[in-house]
């Protein structure tokens, strides 16, 4: 049997992908969990050989759990199960840990199937996403200017940016500037929207 922790914070979602993997006769599912903060200790408590994991839930999201687990029990493999059809969330679950990356539009069938190719060592990845990934290419951001957006997301000042990431405001100038050119944005809401929206943050 393969052993399956869910993690999604809609209820109606959780409790439809766990009936589709409980009618399998090799798939158990041994958790179910809301949030991401939940998880680490499910999974201590079930042992499971795969954590279903959806990428934003109350708490932690989906990747940093899926680095969480990783770390904290490396003999369960994640699979990121997730509405996000964005070549940047992949990239950041994969250097996150995760074995496998299912679009939540996927068939059921194809759900299964990844399901057991991960337990099986594999990698597996939403076909179209994969071939937009590779077409798109990684984030032009580099890890710094990624951090300086997701701080201007949240609408503080230069100087509040700076404070909070411990960074002196002409640093944090220039990453932003640096950031709107690369995102082709002409503010830095909108260029950490576009960075939102393509997964980069």
């Amino acid at each position: 049997m393969i052993r399956v922790l869910l993690a999604d914070d809609q209820a109606l979602v959780r409790g439809a992908l766990a009936a589709v993997l409980r009618i399998e006769p090799d798939l158990d599912v041994v958790a179910e969990v809301g949030t991401g903060t939940e998880v680490l200790a499910a999974a201590r408590d079930t042992a499971p050989d795969i954590a279903l994991l959806d990428v934003q839930m109350p708490g932690r999201d989906g990747l940093a759990v899926a680095a969480d687990l990783q770390r904290a029990l490396p003999g369960c493999r994640t699979l990121i199960c997730t509405t996000f059809s964005r070549p940047g969330y992949l990239t950041r679950a994969m250097s996150a840990g995760a074995a496998g990356y299912v679009v939540k539009d996927s068939p059921p069938e194809q759900l299964v199937d990844a399901i057991r190719r991960v337990h099986a060592g594999l990698r597996f990845v939403d076909p179209a996403l994969a071939a937009e990934a590779l077409a798109s290419g990684a984030s032009p951001l580099t890890e710094r200017e990624a951090d300086v957006l997701r701080a201007a997301a949240e609408g503080g000042t230069v100087a509040d940016i700076a404070k909070a990431l411990r960074l002196s405001q002409g640093t944090v100038r220039n990453h932003l500037s640096s950031a709107i050119g690369k995102t082709q944005a002409r503010t830095r809401a909108e260029a950490a929207r576009l960075a939102e929206a393509n997964g980069w943050l």
